[in-house]
């Protein structure tokens, strides 16, 4: 006999919403690329199987909008497939998430890399942006999922001095 607390994490998979394509815009930061192949194969199984897993986003209420954090290539399907829309009659299935900024950028990149390839100059730009809003490389790497490697070599594409300021380089290597 197990007891549940009231204070159980409840996963957003339980909310689900149907949102108007609308009121859905694409983040800035989704370094997730979809080859042609992959992307008409993510088009026939939506048309085939319909949506089978939400979009994930975060609630933006002043301007009430839903910004996404993972989904995007299903977004896309439906906004450039007709068919599809109008079979969804313009609404897409969302869980929100509420998150900071930082963490919704670290969810989205968790969700890519568990299935996705990454481009390397919006990868790196994305450390970019983390390091100079204060992240640490230890934060960056646990909720990212990268090792020191990885880290270093994705600081180093970007060439900016700042994201080496008050390291001792003996610690890298």
């Amino acid at each position: 006999m197990s007891m549940m607390s009231e204070n159980v994490f409840k996963s957003p998979v339980y909310n689900v919403k149907s949102v108007p394509l609308e009121k859905i815009r694409a983040n800035s930061y989704n370094p997730n690329v979809v080859a042609p192949p992959e992307m008409k194969l993510l088009e026939k199984s939506i048309l085939e199987d319909g949506y089978t897993m939400p979009i994930v986003c975060y609630y933006i209420a002043p301007e009430d909008i839903y910004e996404i954090v993972d989904g995007y290539h299903r977004y896309t399907v439906m906004k450039t497939n007709r068919q599809i829309r109008e079979r969804e009659n313009g609404m897409m299935p969302v869980v929100v998430i509420e998150k900071d900024i930082s963490n919704r950028i670290a969810s989205t990149i968790r969700h890519n890399r568990a299935r996705g390839s990454h481009d390397i100059e919006l990868m790196s730009n994305i450390v970019s942006e983390l390091v100079q809003s204060g992240m640490s490389d230890s934060w960056i790497m646990k909720k990212i999922g990268m090792d020191a490697d990885e880290l270093l070599r994705l600081k180093q594409i970007t060439g900016l001095a700042s994201l080496f300021r008050d390291k001792d380089f003996s610690e890298i290597f």
